[in-house]
């Protein structure tokens, strides 16, 4: 087998990142975000130095739109790209949100062009789909230069048409435009070879930037997008946690750590801060209720842990044994111990900064008084603890809150819960009894609430270790087809049920606002 070249600085190819957490990413169920929790993880992105960063889809819904708009309005350096259809209205609609972004704005335009997709969704013919796109893309052009065009389902698609769109859509304006593998159907090698077709066959090709956007439905889109660059892509289409549509996205951190220690082969670099990905993966987490599994790739919680007796000698020995790339490079610190109740309000806002949060006046004083009053129960408060707190005050005006929960229950004993709630700012009350402390309280929440949500998960943990810990549920319910995960945390796991109970009835009903607003 030939020995990889090693590459040199003089031939070292800098790839832009285009994050699309806040639109492909927000898509997938129980990932939805409101306008406020898109602001927080822009400002995040921003300092994460990603180069594009896709706010949403304009024309979905009114929130959408604001959410492009205000990202637009807020976030000074990354880009700021909006998706529209290949329609004049989706367009003009696009840059209504991102002209506040001026030259920073683009627009994002997208057609399918694979036979199924232009049979079966479009119900197209191939001369029609091309003039759609051309058309989009000279409308775009109008409004700004910084334009680009998706032929969806790409590689599904036949390899003269492609050429020709890609051809066509760059001659009427494009200067981006992504080959992506929407449904995670393609492996490394033929990937490779779509992107070199491309670059040979399209004449205008280097008038472009070549973006890809690969799906993980087959555990490959990293792995795909590798190959992509090889082949001579210039930009990377990807989310934080790989996050998306079904099995999601290319996975920014794996994409990026694997350019930073693999530099010896693969002649690729970007302005990625990596020393911010640990706290972006812990921000998403905490907006989304969605954990990370912990033998994820560079930012799950085994990532750099050590148990086998071997492998803990070799690092005791020299940690490059084991390994590949250390803990600080992607923002792990050493010392997990942050705070304490001694600590004071400069502290608690400096180590909440290092954990990627900002937070406003208002909301750091309310955060500071939840963490004096942890502190008080707790002899450690950790780094999970103050994402758990950040969590809970970041949050926007909620239709339904918990004032007092009590719930008796024993072995001799029917589980009863008294919850009272505030609801549209009048204070409500009930008890219930039920199977057990938590059905009780639950069944409490949904006469109160008077929800038909179905609940269709819940699970609880610690968010450190010891039993004074904070317990951390995480429950999903269900409603008309639209899913939702409602995070709390609490010294008092049934409090911490109820939050989380009470978060995603809070989340569910402002979807289910924002789509009816947008009817």
């Amino acid at each position: 087998m030939a020995k990889a070249k090693q590459s040199t600085k003089d031939e070292t190819r800098t790839i832009k990142i285009f994050d699309t957490t806040l639109r492909d990413g927000e898509q997938a169920p129980g990932n939805s975000m409101n306008i406020e929790e898109k602001l927080r993880f822009a400002k995040q992105l921003q300092k994460l130095n990603v180069d594009v960063i896709e706010a949403g889809f304009p024309i979905a819904s009114e929130g959408d739109f604001e959410a492009v708009k205000k990202v637009a309005q807020s976030i000074k350096g990354p880009e700021i790209a909006g998706l529209c259809r290949s329609n004049l209205k989706d367009i003009d609609r696009a840059w209504e949100a991102l002209k506040y972004a001026g030259e920073k704005g683009r627009i994002h335009t997208f057609i399918a062009t694979s036979d199924i997709h232009m049979k079966y969704k479009l119900q197209m013919e191939p001369a029609q789909v091309l003039e759609s796109a051309v058309k989009a893309v000279k409308r775009a052009a109008g409004y700004t230069p910084n334009v680009e065009f998706s032929c969806e389902d790409a590689v599904r698609t036949q390899l003269p048409f492609l050429a020709q769109v890609v051809e066509a859509v760059i001659a009427a304006g494009a200067t981006t435009v992504n080959i992506p593998d929407t449904v995670g159907y393609t492996v490394p090698f033929e990937y490779f070879n779509i992107i070199k077709y491309l670059k040979d066959n399209v004449p205008n090709i280097e008038k472009a930037v070549i973006s890809v956007h690969c799906h993980n439905d087959l555990g490959l889109s990293v792995a795909n997008s590798i190959a992509a660059i090889q082949a001579g892509a210039g930009q990377v289409e990807c989310t934080i946690n790989g996050i998306g549509e079904r099995a999601g996205n290319c996975s920014l951190e794996e994409f990026v750590m694997i350019l930073r220690t693999r530099r010896d082969i693969l002649p690729f670099v970007t302005g990625i801060a990596t020393e911010q990905l640990t706290p972006a993966s812990r921000l998403l987490t905490n907006i989304t209720g969605i954990a990370v599994q912990p033998n994820k790739s560079v930012v799950g919680a085994n990532a750099f842990a050590h148990e086998a007796g071997i492998h803990q000698h070799g690092m005791l020995m020299d940690k490059s044994t084991y390994e590949i790339m250390t803990p600080e490079s992607v923002g792990l610190t050493a010392s997990a111990l942050v705070l304490g109740k001694h600590s004071g309000r400069h502290a608690f806002k400096k180590r909440l900064e290092e954990l990627g949060h900002d937070l406003d006046d208002e909301m750091l004083n309310r955060a500071f008084e939840r963490f004096k009053a942890l502190a008080d129960l707790k002899k450690e408060v950790f780094d999970e603890d103050l994402d758990a707190i950040v969590t809970d005050e970041s949050r926007e005006e909620d239709q339904y809150k918990l004032e007092h929960i009590t719930v008796t229950c024993g072995s001799f004993a029917v589980a009863t819960a008294t919850v009272q709630m505030e609801i549209n700012g009048k204070p409500v009350r009930t008890a219930e009894l039920g199977d057990g402390p938590v059905d009780s309280a639950f069944k409490a929440i949904r006469k109160l609430t008077k929800t038909k949500a179905k609940l269709t998960q819940y699970n609880v943990g610690s968010i450190t270790g010891g039993t004074d810990a904070q317990g951390e549920v995480t429950v999903r319910v269900e409603e008309d087809g639209h899913t939702v995960v409602g995070k709390g945390a609490s010294t008092d796991i049934i409090v911490a049920s109820a939050k989380a109970y009470i978060h995603a009835l809070n989340r569910l009903h402002c979807k289910q606002k924002r789509l009816t607003d947008a009817v």
